[in-house]
């Protein structure tokens, strides 16, 4: 509990704060401003590949062990009343012992960096669908959590702040916040593209280079030539046998001769003619 005015604040119980959490929700809407609360269902505050890469990211950290605790259960609790994400940004509202504003700054994925992952995913991402569901390969999704060198952010390029009175490097608040994203990004995992200043199309730029490690296409992807044929209703020249072959080589001879004796002049077959009556025998009279 943090010290507050002079003392230590008023305790709060988890059911209080969710009223109080509702209500404040209840008044900002019908103000008209936009209010987007984080909405925690269960234990589980992330169930997909996305929100638990984060959140697992975050418990990494040693920078981070004393805080995330709490903000784990402040995160549960929906005390997350409004969380937004934008390009190397996120602002929230904390519900507390009041309603507290937290800004949580997030530095850009290095160029080198970013090149470095999309050149190692090459050819290992099917399509942008599979990618925003966490649908990879184990070689991908290494990559990108790769600690200090994948997507996720390093406690060095997270910075933040809290309207609260707690003067603690991080308050619950704030770790709330980071756990609010790792549930938002359940339900909308390109924004994690978003607050790291990245483009996710990037990762599909090879979609037709082999992943990395591979040499021949995979298995099931090569026609072979009867599934070719049968595909395009062609009856392929290297299928038809020898036997077959030979009648259609004499008949083919057959009609080349015919077509040269119609061909010859007029003189020459008459030579032709008179040449082959000469040899006849005489005949007997």
């Amino acid at each position: 509990m943090s010290y507050y005015y002079g003392g230590w604040a008023p305790y709060v119980s988890v059911a209080a704060r969710r009223k109080e959490a509702e209500r404040e929700i209840a008044r900002r809407r019908k103000a008209g401003q936009p209010i987007a609360p984080v909405i925690v269902e269960g234990r589980a505050i992330a169930k997909t590949f996305w929100g638990k890469a984060w959140c697992e990211n975050l418990e990494r950290y040693r920078d981070f062990d004393n805080r995330l605790p709490r903000g784990r259960s402040y995160a549960r609790n929906r005390a997350v009343l409004h969380l937004q994400i934008e390009p190397l940004a996120v602002t929230a509202l904390v519900s507390g012992s009041e309603i507290y504003e937290v800004t949580i700054g997030v530095s850009a994925v290095s160029k080198p960096r970013w090149q470095s992952i999309c050149r190692d995913c090459a050819g290992g991402i099917d399509s942008l669908v599979e990618l925003l569901q966490g649908r990879l390969s184990k070689n991908v999704m290494e990559r990108i959590c790769r600690q200090d060198h994948g997507l996720f952010p390093r406690p060095s390029e997270i910075g933040f702040s809290c309207s609260c009175p707690d003067h603690a490097s991080m308050c619950k608040h704030v770790a709330a916040t980071l756990y609010g994203i790792g549930t938002r990004l359940d339900s909308e995992p390109e924004l994690l593209f978003r607050l790291r200043a990245v483009d996710e199309k990037d990762l599909l730029a090879n979609l037709g280079a082999p992943a990395s490690g591979s040499k021949t296409p995979a298995a099931g992807k090569i026609l072979a030539t009867d599934d070719v044929s049968a595909l395009f209703g062609l009856e392929m020249a290297n299928d038809l046998s020898p036997i077959a072959s030979k009648p259609a080589a004499r008949a083919k001879a057959k009609t080349k001769a015919k077509a040269k004796r119609k061909s010859a002049p007029i003189s020459s077959r008459a030579t032709s003619r008179a040449k082959a009556g000469s040899k006849r025998p005489p005949s007997v009279r």
